[in-house]
């Protein structure tokens, strides 16, 4: 299945960095396509991310013991068990364990040892997980931050503005500089906690980022397939996932 095996910690981070992105878009922007995917009338089904940042859901693999840790069978089972949100928050449950058994899977394999197993949980912890994401908790995670950090200043101003009707956001929101050195370094944390509701990477002041004008998740334009020419003409901006609910109901 693999054509190039991670050996070192960093590596098997970027490993585990593009299969989490690929389960990302699965759950969130891709949502309708997979959910077209997982045919209940199909056999066992898995959900697999793969390095390169896509997904793709498929039989499991015929070889016993698998080459790789396999993902969890007959997701497809459950779709129409449940609430879409709960069967989705499900699968992202089974995906973050996934993803965390492929990467030490790798370490075992090539005998990491206790401070690289030490530093490649560290960096992979550094990343929310894909329920995280598909949930929102992370969101309000953010949010919750936010929020505090807004209370302890003696200006009251939020951190994070509220969204104006038909007006779309293309960058992050930021906060004026009131306090010299201090303020900057705040800003620049929470800009920095800020988090593509598509691949889950963090906010980069070099790039493009659009916000959702129904859920107020961010996303990097490149990641929604909007660039700052086409935000100009855009009026009030549905990101792919609320697009997909609001065609379903």
């Amino acid at each position: 299945m693999e054509n190039t095996v991670p050996r070192t910690v960093e590596e098997v981070f970027n490993d585990f960095k593009g299969r989490r992105a690929g389960l990302i878009k699965a759950l969130t922007t891709d949502v309708e396509k997979f959910y077209q995917s997982c045919d209940p009338e199909k056999e066992n089904l898995c959900l697999y991310g793969l390095p390169n940042e896509t997904w793709e859901v498929n039989l499991p693999v015929e070889e016993v013991p698998p080459e790789l840790p396999e993902p969890a069978l007959g997701i497809n089972f459950a779709r129409d068990g449940m609430q879409e949100k709960d069967w989705l928050s499900l699968v992202a449950v089974h995906s973050d364990s996934w993803l965390l058994s492929v990467a030490f899977y790798f370490g075992a394999r090539f005998g990491f040892g206790k401070s690289e197993r030490k530093r490649l949980f560290q960096m992979t912890n550094d990343l929310p997980t894909v329920f995280e994401v598909v949930t929102g908790a992370a969101k309000q995670a953010r949010d919750a931050a936010h929020n505090n950090s807004s209370k302890s200043k003696s200006s009251g101003k939020p951190r994070q503005p509220e969204p104006q009707p038909k007006e779309v956001k293309v960058s992050p929101p930021t906060m004026e500089d009131e306090s010299g050195e201090e303020e900057e370094e705040e800003e620049e944390e929470e800009q920095g906690a800020t988090l593509c509701g598509a691949c889950g990477d963090n906010y980069a002041t070099d790039e493009f980022w659009i916000c959702c004008d129904i859920c107020e998740r961010w996303f990097h334009g490149k990641c929604v397939k909007i660039t700052p020419a086409k935000a100009e003409h855009i009026k009030q901006y549905k990101c792919p996932s609320c697009s997909s609910k609001r065609a379903r109901v």
